[in-house]
């Protein structure tokens, strides 16, 4: 399946962008009459047909659409510090894109190493992974947000912060997995690489957050982040 993004796709005619019409044109050489899928990031999965082959418009007819496609059966917030090497980041947005995320927020903290995050590159690999992945949901990527803000906004659902100092609340760092049930509506703090500070954790668990640990290993930044996502998802997998 040749997988294209078009946010704004509506039945029954729509144009490609000129970045996605020379991809389906001039990169895969497809022609007329050929079957490409589309998807608007919200669920909609558009099985079309090329009427027209141009590299800067080209058009193509909606046969039929699918709803809801792939769509996850959690709702996983990501609220991540970014690292140092934008590289990094970028790396965690791409695999967790493919493993399954909701919505992403990248996070000031502290001690945060990285105090500005320009989303226009993120978004891209965000969109590239979507598609590379098959999937007819994009995950929503924030602006940078302080972590004050962040741990303060309206949140229906349950939440985590992993960090590795000393347990501040009775019930302790407990271990992920431990806590999740299938189905939930979860949001996971993850911290730079100098972790979250004491005064920020107790600010966490007075909004409700609950401590977490994602293993005996320690973990970058990054990798933290991708554990604490595919533990979310192995919880709700096949039962």
């Amino acid at each position: 399946m040749q997988l294209f993004y078009a946010p704004d796709i509506a039945p029954p005619e729509y144009t490609l962008g000129e970045e996605e019409s020379k991809h389906c044109v001039r990169v895969l050489r497809l022609g007329r009459g050929e079957r490409i899928h589309i998807t608007d990031g919200r669920g909609n999965l558009h099985a079309c047909e090329i009427v027209v082959v141009d590299a800067r418009r080209c058009k193509v007819r909606i046969a039929e659409t699918h709803s809801g496609y792939g769509r996850l059966p959690y709702d996983l917030t990501m609220a991540v510090a970014p690292t140092k090497n934008t590289d990094r980041f970028e790396w965690f947005l791409e695999k967790a894109t493919e493993v399954g995320v909701t919505e992403i927020v990248p996070i000031a903290s502290a001690r945060s190493e990285r105090r500005s995050y320009k989303s226009e590159r993120g978004q891209k690999v965000v969109t590239a992974a979507m598609k590379q992945s098959l999937k007819a949901y994009r995950p929503l990527l924030r602006e940078l947000t302080p972590f004050g803000a962040a741990i303060a906004a309206p949140f229906e659902g349950r939440r985590f912060i992993a960090h590795c100092d000393a347990p501040q609340s009775e019930a302790g760092r407990r271990f992920l997995p431990s806590l999740l049930h299938r189905g939930e509506r979860v949001q996971i703090l993850i911290g730079p690489e100098g972790d979250f500070s004491p005064e920020e954790i107790r600010q966490a668990l007075a909004c409700g957050f609950e401590e977490i640990s994602l293993g005996t290993q320690r973990l970058r930044t990054e990798t933290a982040a991708v554990v604490a996502a595919v533990l979310v998802a192995a919880a709700n997998g096949p039962e």
